[in-house]
């Protein structure tokens, strides 16, 4: 049992329950692989979906971080400029347009230019 605890702590696994169903499912793969010579793709596949889920996550939460942010700006920006329907339509669409051209590599300078007339 004191291996066991052990062993537990150093897996980081949260019980002596957790630890010892890693070790099953570990184990498992290791047969299947003597058998079927697949452990090391299902291996692979399973520590690459956690990779996938953990970016999943952080992407999310950046992402929604930065849609706030963006919400508070086109809301003072609103608040401050007086600008019609119809141009906001025209916008959308050159604004569009410039994204899918440049593949979303846009900068401040380059639309500042067009802003100014430049």
């Amino acid at each position: 049992m004191d291996r066991l605890d052990e062993m537990t702590k150093t897996d980081d696994s949260k019980s002596r329950s957790e630890f010892i169903e890693r070790a099953i499912k570990f184990y498992d793969g290791y047969n299947r692989s003597t058998l079927e010579n697949q452990y090391l793709p299902v291996a692979i596949s399973s520590a690459v979906q956690g990779t996938v889920k953990s970016s999943e996550d952080r992407i999310s939460k950046l992402l929604y971080k930065n849609t706030v942010e963006l919400s508070m700006v086109m809301n003072v920006l609103s608040a401050i400029a007086d600008v019609d329907n119809d141009t906001l339509k025209k916008l959308r669409v050159k604004c569009m347009n410039e994204v899918k051209a440049t593949n979303g590599k846009i900068s401040f300078e380059e639309i500042n230019k067009y802003q100014k007339g430049s």
